[in-house]
């Protein structure tokens, strides 16, 4: 298993040797402008459904969990390239112990999520949820993950074209 830390550089370095190209290309900046929507629409739906503030109880009061030690090896280096390119500053180090690598103290560093980090829910942040608006929230995660896929495969295609 690739170290996180070496992602982290790997995606960094990217955006030094690449990121002009990669930005250049019409298509890699449609899909991040539709894809920051999509998140603003994810983070926005998230809150009227209850679960930021089910997340954040639970975190605050019961020790979480969901955002765990771990969860960082489910990233790949294209899409922390992908979190770069959409202005996100990547750690250097773990800020919260026992934690995901890109937990801060105001939540997820990232702004492109894998999926398990999108779309999963705990049974008791289900039930502490608005049902309508939670089914709303996951319409518009559909659409972020879509947007994701068809960045990582553009950006991956980009990056192996001479």
């Amino acid at each position: 298993m690739i170290p996180i830390e070496s992602k982290v550089g790997w995606a960094k370095q990217c955006v030094r040797e690449f990121g002009k190209r990669l930005e250049a290309d019409a298509e890699i900046r449609e899909l991040l402008s539709r894809l920051q929507e999509a998140i603003r629409d994810t983070r926005s739906r998230m809150v009227a459904a209850g679960v930021m503030e089910a997340c954040r109880k639970c975190e605050e009061e019961e020790g979480g969990s969901c955002c765990g030690a771990g969860i960082e090896n489910r990233y790949d280096d294209v899409m922390l390239l992908i979190n770069a390119l959409l202005g996100k500053k990547l750690p250097e180090f773990r800020s919260l112990p026992g934690s995901c690598f890109f937990l801060g103290e105001d939540g997820c560093m990232l702004d492109a999520r894998h999926v398990l980090c999108v779309n999963y829910l705990c049974e008791q942040a289900v039930r502490q949820c608005d049902p309508e608006q939670l089914k709303a929230l996951r319409n518009v995660e559909g659409e972020e993950l879509m947007l994701i896929q068809a960045l990582h495969d553009r950006v991956k295609k980009v990056l192996a074209t001479p």
